[in-house]
């Protein structure tokens, strides 16, 4: 980490944004500047609020099911897995064992392009340019194997109480399939473009401070949490749908750094791969949606339904009064919390070092702003 300067004789204020919603977010930052050094970075939220949680308590649930996408774009299906998941457990409905793995493999898919997105990102931020044009050749293959079935390449409303809106065909696998080994063999490239450059390493190595007792107290997770050592990923810690079935394994690394974040993230790249081919493998005959009543009144109660989403872990929490409109919708997005621990781990170092921590929390801001 930068060292603090001694002196405070100096003191000044810059903005860093509200920026353009085609980076990161509309997101700004009141940064308390001494020369270089940030001493007291504040985010300022809510430039894209849209009342979401609001919303979803002012129309029936199915009228719901579009916004889920808006809140992470970059995580639409996995959104979309998760409200429909919630809705489920309430209503006592199990989806049909072939659409599980069809919502696991394109959760997965849509993981993975956010990763791949992130990779692209974090890189540009620190000024290299190149990387970003190989994830998004990559992160394209995706985004058209996802248009086929979904007819969306970003904002997707695929999933659906019981199941999913279309079947995936034999097309489908197969191009899923190719898509794995482009991918694998894609690695070794940006392990020696990005992983092994040592402006990357200086960058981001030894920036950031994320503990475990850190974690705990700010709710941080995803790859950063996982970065501190502690291995919690709701696929195993909550299992849900067909991921306790799958084998695969959550990647750890111990120095609890910027860098540590980014090696956690290209490693759950592979784990994805071996998802995806053992839920393909695994991909059962039988139909794609449950049959349910035509009008589903959700009956009095509660209920939550966890998933990890590429910047950890996102909770729906429904209540229902046996209405055809949810009493109370409560979503717990992982970004709000992950952003929640900036002034605290960015205090004392530098503006260029700050970028990297930003960079490294994979922040989308549409979901904070909800």
């Amino acid at each position: 980490m930068s060292t603090t300067p001694q002196t405070n004789d100096q003191r000044y204020v810059l903005n860093m944004g509200p920026q353009h919603p085609s980076t990161h977010g509309v997101l700004r930052v009141i940064l308390e500047m001494e020369g270089e050094y940030v001493m007291d970075p504040q985010p300022v939220l809510g430039y894209g609020h849209r009342m979401q949680e609001k919303m979803a308590e002012s129309r029936s649930w199915p009228g719901f099911l579009p916004n889920a996408a808006r809140m992470d774009y970059l995580a639409a299906l996995i959104y979309n897995h998760g409200y429909v998941g919630v809705v489920e457990r309430l209503a006592g409905i199990e989806a049909t064992p072939r659409a599980e793995y069809i919502r696991v493999i394109t959760s997965e898919l849509n993981r993975l392009q956010s990763h791949l997105l992130w990779l692209g990102v974090l890189v540009l931020d620190l000024g290299a340019f190149t990387p970003i044009m190989y994830t998004f050749e990559d992160r394209e293959k995706i985004l058209d194997i996802l248009e086929d079935v979904t007819g969306s390449r970003l904002t997707y409303c695929y999933m659906r109480v019981g199941g999913v809106v279309r079947d995936i065909d034999e097309k489908f696998v197969e191009r899923t399939r190719e898509y794995i080994k482009w991918q694998r063999s894609r690695m070794p490239m940006y392990d020696k473009l990005v992983t092994g450059n040592i402006i990357f390493r200086k960058r981001i190595e030894g920036i950031g401070e994320f503990t475990p007792d850190l974690s705990r107290r700010y709710g941080l997770t995803g790859p950063c949490l996982r970065g501190t050592g502690v291995a919690y990923d709701i696929r195993r810690a909550e299992p849900y749908s067909v991921y306790p079935e799958l084998d695969f394994e959550i990647p750890t690394e111990s120095a609890g750094d910027c860098m540590a974040a980014y090696l956690v993230r290209v490693r759950e790249i592979e784990q994805s791969l071996r998802i995806l081919e053992q839920a393909l493998e695994r991909l059962p005959e039988g139909a794609f949606r449950a049959k349910t009543p035509k009008k589903i009144k959700l009956p009095a109660g509660d209920a939550s339904y966890a998933v990890e989403s590429p910047r950890g872990e996102l909770v729906y929490h429904l209540t229902a009064d046996g209405s055809e409109v949810p009493y109370r919708m409560k979503i717990r997005v992982p970004s709000f919390s992950n952003l929640s621990i900036l002034p605290e781990i960015c205090s004392g170092m530098l503006l260029s070092d700050l970028c990297a921590c930003m960079g490294t929390l994979d922040l989308v801001i549409p979901e904070i702003d909800r």
